[in-house]
C-alpha cells in the first residue's frame, strides 16, 4: 500500500480528541472542523459547557478536573487542553506558588495514563519568561523522556499572523509521543495575510445595548490606548468584560501624559459587543454562548481562536498520518 492509499483510506476515520479545559471550545471546534471528533470534553465552569453542548457531540462533564476518575475518560489520538494561565500572564501577578499553575499537572497525568500520539497544550505568552524560564522548563521536563515519553516543542506565535483579526500572542506546545520519532519540530510559516476589523465585523447587526459590556472604565482601562481603526486587526480580546477594547466606530482616543488617556468629544465611545468579540475569535456567527454577559465575555476572551486551532489541527493529522503510513510501509515491507 502506498502513502496515498493510505491516506485516502485514513480520511475516512477520524482521529478522537479528549479536551480538558476545554471552556466554550474554540480549540476543540477547530479541531472538529478539520476532521477530527472530540470525544470528551471537560472544564470547571457551567456555563462554557452548557456553550460547548449547543455545538459539539462530545460528552462534555463539568466539575473540577482533579476530582475525576481517569478510569470514566476515553483514550484517544490527541488530548487538548489550554490549562489555566491567569497566573503565568504577564498582565497580572504572576506567582510560582500560584495553585492555578499546577492545575497542568491533572494534564500531564492523563497524558501519560493514555499515551496519545500527540498532545496540544495553548498558553499565554508570560509562560516563557515566568521565573527566568524555569517554569516552562519544568512543564517540559515532566512531558520529556525524561518524563512521561514525548518531544515538546513549543512555539510563540500570534493569532493575527494565521486569519485571526486580533494581535493575540499565545504559546502553542506541541508535544510528540517518542515513538513517532519526530526530532524537529516548526510550527506553520504564517499564511502572509491580515483579516482586518472591516472584513471581520463591519457586516455585523448593530448590536443591543445589552450585548455590550456599560461598566465603568477604569484607571486601568485608561491607561493606554484601546481603539484601532477599521483596517487594522483589534487588540487582543481578554476574558474580562471591562477590558474589552473599543470598537473601530469610537471616536479617537487621546494620550494626556504617560498611563493616562481620554476618549475623544465626537462620536459615541463603546466596547465591541460579546457578538463583535466572538468574531475576533473566529467563532462562527451564529454560535449560542450561554449565561450572563459576563460569563459571554469570559468564555470568548479564554477561548483560543477557532481559525488559529484549525493550522494546529491540520498539522496534528499531518503528523499522525505521516507515523501511520510509515508503519503500514514497514509492515507491508516485511
Amino acid at each position: 500500500m502506498s502513502v496515498i492509499d493510505f491516506a485516502s483510506r485514513k480520511g475516512r476515520k477520524k482521529y478522537s480528541v479528549v479536551s480538558l479545559f476545554a471552556g466554550a471550545g474554540g480549540l476543540d471546534l477547530g479541531f472538529e472542523n478539520k476532521g477530527f471528533e472530540v470525544v470528551w470534553a471537560n472544564d470547571i465552569d457551567k456555563d462554557a459547557c452548557a456553550t460547548h453542548r449547543n455545538w459539539s457531540k462530545a460528552e462534555v462533564v463539568q466539575g473540577d478536573i482533579g476530582k475525576i476518575d481517569f478510569k470514566n475518560i476515553p483514550s484517544a489520538d490527541v488530548i487538548t487542553g489550554g490549562f489555566p494561565c491567569q497566573g503565568f500572564s504577564l498582565a497580572g501577578p504572576r506567582k510560582l506558588d500560584d495553585k492555578r499553575n499546577s492545575l497542568y499537572k491533572h494534564f500531564v497525568k492523563l497524558v501519560e495514563e493514555k499515551q496519545p500520539y500527540l498532545f496540544v497544550a495553548e498558553n499565554v505568552k508570560g509562560i516563557l519568561t515566568l521565573g527566568e524560564g524555569s517554569i516552562l522548563e519544568a512543564i517540559i521536563e515532566d512531558f520529556s523522556d525524561k518524563g512521561i515519553g514525548y518531544k515538546v516543542f513549543p512555539s510563540l506565535v500570534n493569532a493575527s499572523d494565521y486569519g485571526v483579526p486580533q494581535d493575540r500572542w499565545r504559546v502553542i506546545m506541541l508535544g510528540i509521543r517518542k515513538d513517532l520519532n519526530k526530532e524537529e519540530y516548526s510550527f506553520p510559516k504564517p499564511s502572509g495575510k491580515k483579516v482586518t476589523l472591516k472584513q471581520a465585523i463591519k457586516n455585523l447587526p448593530e448590536p443591543k445595548a445589552l450585548d455590550i459590556c456599560q461598566g465603568a472604565y477604569s484607571s486601568r482601562y485608561m491607561s493606554r490606548n484601546r481603539k484601532r481603526d477599521w483596517d487594522q486587526v483589534s487588540y487582543t480580546i481578554p476574558a474580562m468584560s471591562k477590558q474589552v477594547a473599543l470598537h473601530p466606530s469610537s471616536p479617537d482616543m487621546v494620550k494626556l501624559g504617560e498611563d493616562l488617556w481620554e476618549f475623544g468629544k465626537t462620536g459615541i465611545t463603546r466596547r465591541f459587543s460579546w457578538q463583535e468579540a466572538a468574531a475576533l475569535q473566529t467563532f462562527p456567527q451564529d454560535m449560542m454562548f450561554e449565561g450572563n454577559l459576563t460569563s459571554k465575555y469570559k468564555q470568548i476572551g479564554n477561548a483560543v481562536p477557532v481559525k488559529l486551532a484549525e493550522v494546529v489541527a491540520m498539522d496534528a493529522k499531518r503528523i499522525i498520518d505521516e507515523h501511520l503510513s510509515q508503519i503500514i510501509i514497514s509492515k507491508v515491507g516485511n
